[in-house]
């Protein structure tokens, strides 16, 4: 997966000049400050924005995703949440498997207007990990979680970088390291360098 050159700007003001990053197997953890464009490069790469300048090649069809918000429908219950995203392939069993590993264990029935905030972020998590699709996309991934159950969500993700591509933006350079990710910067694309992983 490639993005070539890509730029960005809004109302004339640039947020991506000339990005190149090459997405291989494993964990890239895209780092930078906030602001700097992190979230517009993963919504390039899904196609909810199109660059200026700039091409994707070697772009999957689809795409697992966890988006910054948890998007969960607060009405419904988990089971209906997940079963809802993952249509033919819900599979209660891996399901319960990997909220047990979330350390959400029971919670299937449970509505979604009942869960605290960490427990929302770790079912949309979860969503996303269920989602058979050839890249998982994470943006802030452990956000809100305490230190217990961020470790419980970074096995789970590490776990899934033995199947299939992740690229998740961090902004805690620990997070990475837990994760065995590979650290690229934004800032350092910006310079016209290519980041290849």
């Amino acid at each position: 997966m490639i993005l070539q050159n890509i730029c960005k700007s809004y109302n004339g003001k640039p947020v991506l000049r000339g990005v190149t990053l090459t997405v291989k197997p494993g964990i890239t953890c895209l780092m930078g400050l906030s602001g700097s464009g992190k979230t517009t490069l993963l919504r390039i790469l899904l196609g909810l924005e199109k660059p200026d300048e700039g091409q994707l090649t070697d772009i999957p069809e689809r795409f697992a995703v966890l988006f910054q918000e948890d998007r969960l429908i607060e009405t419904l219950t988990v089971r209906a949440n997940l079963r809802a995203a993952l249509g033919k392939a819900w599979d209660e069993k891996a399901a319960e498997t990997c909220l047990d590993n979330l350390g959400l264990p029971g919670i299937l029935r449970e509505s979604v207007s009942n869960l605290s905030g960490g427990m929302k972020r770790r079912v949309a998590l979860a969503r996303a990990l269920l989602y058979d699709a050839p890249l998982l996309v994470l943006d802030e991934p452990f956000k809100g979680l305490d230190p217990d159950t961020r470790a419980l969500a970074i096995a789970s993700v590490r776990e899934q970088a033995a199947q299939r591509p992740v690229l998740a933006v961090i902004h805690d350079e620990e997070e990475c390291m837990l994760l065995n990710g590979r650290i690229v910067r934004l800032n350092d694309l910006q310079e016209a360098k290519h980041a290849e992983l």
